[in-house]
């Protein structure tokens, strides 16, 4: 059957342009797209003016299978994903036990593949047990599906180990995502150090851990030629080194997560653990730099870095807390802050969401082109609404955006030409 969208405003990331027009679904691909007469479909939707725009494909999804399914399951994850607009999730390996064997991933595979409505792709961890010591399999990780190698928060601090996988994935053409941080100085910070650390009486860590952790990666990166990914940059400190290594042809990317984009160290208020993130949340500076960064390119990735946690693991002293928030819902409206704000455009946002991380990758995705996967949102960029965390489809409910004012309402999410957010009625 095939599906005709017309009366839309179409986002194309590729382009850098919105446009009015129709799009064309045939067979769970994209068929065509145009902006005049549109062609005859066995199933028209309207979609009144509003935005569709390619799904969201978010890198470093946390879900809690195996080992803390109460935190969150590949079904909730998966719906939670469909509301927010999100039709591919890369997973994060920082699972219990961690992803490092091709047994676990293919436990993974089978049961995203058995509960969630969206895409879902796994990455693997870089060493076994994420523990710094011993490096995995990779070449039989990615056989059994492996789309990328990381140890998440988990810094290897044997440079000669991290060098050696760095060579080995550089061999089978893996790419390796690191969570550049100083060990030493990073470890127990819970906020970033000035003024309103020093006021607040909290353990401390500077920005230039950061920038320490990067450089060293992208000396490796350097020395051996591997693909890698800096997930999670926050820091003005740490651009500097990354735009030097793009100026000098390496094969790197960086990103950044949702939350240092729109929010500050001073949200924390009064010890609020909701906004406790690794790394933590920096100056208004930094957010600032961080948000131009975006725009130029130098940044090439947007996440909602999706960290479920229990209500036992946040309502403890902010030193105490576990670190992280969920995303996966709040990704689209909290972008649409900086779109609301002027400091991006749609296009600009969609190609930092979608697109090249569909591309780091390797997928067909994250476009409108003809022949790739109909994975499609429609949404309502100007759908005012306040956040109501219980309203939220994951089992988790930590959101810093809790109570505040959003703009940017899903109204229906596509993968593969089937609805599975709202419908088409």
């Amino acid at each position: 059957m095939t599906l005709l969208f017309t009366n839309a405003q179409l986002i194309d990331p590729e382009a850098s342009e919105v446009r009015s027009g129709w799009l064309l679904v045939n067979q769970g691909k994209i068929a065509a797209t145009g902006t005049g007469k549109a062609p005859q479909a066995d199933r028209t939707h309207d979609c009144g003016g509003k935005f569709l725009a390619p799904g969201l494909v978010d890198i470093g999804v946390k879900i809690g299978e195996p080992g803390e399914r109460h935190k969150e399951s590949f079904r909730s994850a998966g719906r939670a994903a469909a509301a927010g607009g999100v039709t591919t999730v890369i997973t994060r390996p920082d699972t219990t036990p961690a992803t490092d064997s091709p047994e676990t991933l293919e436990f993974v595979t089978r049961r995203a593949n058995e509960a969630a409505p969206v895409n879902i792709l796994p990455m693997a961890a870089l060493t076994k047990g994420r523990n710094g010591r011993e490096m995995v399999e990779i070449g039989f990780l990615q056989d059994a599906g492996a789309v990328a190698f990381t140890d998440c928060d988990h810094v290897v601090e044997n440079t000669k180990l991290l060098s050696r996988c760095l060579t080995y994935a550089k061999s089978l053409g893996a790419l390796v995502m690191t969570h550049p941080q100083e060990p030493i100085l990073s470890n127990g910070a819970s906020v970033t150090s000035g003024k309103f650390a020093s006021l607040k009486g909290l353990p401390a860590v500077s920005p230039q851990a950061e920038r320490m952790g990067l450089e060293r990666d992208l000396a490796l990166v350097e020395m051996t030629g591997a693909r890698y990914h800096a997930d999670a940059l926050s820091t003005a400190a740490a651009l500097p080194a990354l735009k030097r290594a793009k100026d000098a042809g390496l094969d790197v990317t960086a990103g950044v997560n949702i939350h240092h984009l729109t929010l500050n160290e001073l949200d924390v208020g009064a010890y609020r653990t909701f906004f406790k993130f690794k790394p933590p949340l920096r100056s208004e500076d930094d957010r600032l730099a961080m948000v131009e960064a975006v725009a130029s390119g130098l940044i090439d990735i947007i996440s909602s870095f999706h960290t479920p946690q229990d209500e036992e693991s946040k309502r403890l002293p902010f030193e105490e807390a576990a670190s992280g928030a969920v995303g996966l819902e709040t990704l689209l409206p909290a972008a649409l802050r900086l779109f609301h704000a002027e400091l991006l455009d749609l296009p600009t946002l969609f190609r930092a969401m979608a697109l090249n991380p569909a591309k780091r990758l390797g997928l067909n995705s994250g476009r409108l082109a003809e022949g790739a996967p109909a994975d499609l949102i429609l949404f309502d960029a100007h759908a005012p609404f306040v956040m109501d965390r219980f309203k939220l489809q994951s089992k988790s409910k930590n959101t810093p955006f809790d109570e505040q004012r959003l703009q940017g309402k899903v109204l229906l999410t596509v993968v593969s030409g089937t609805p599975v957010h709202g419908d088409l009625s």
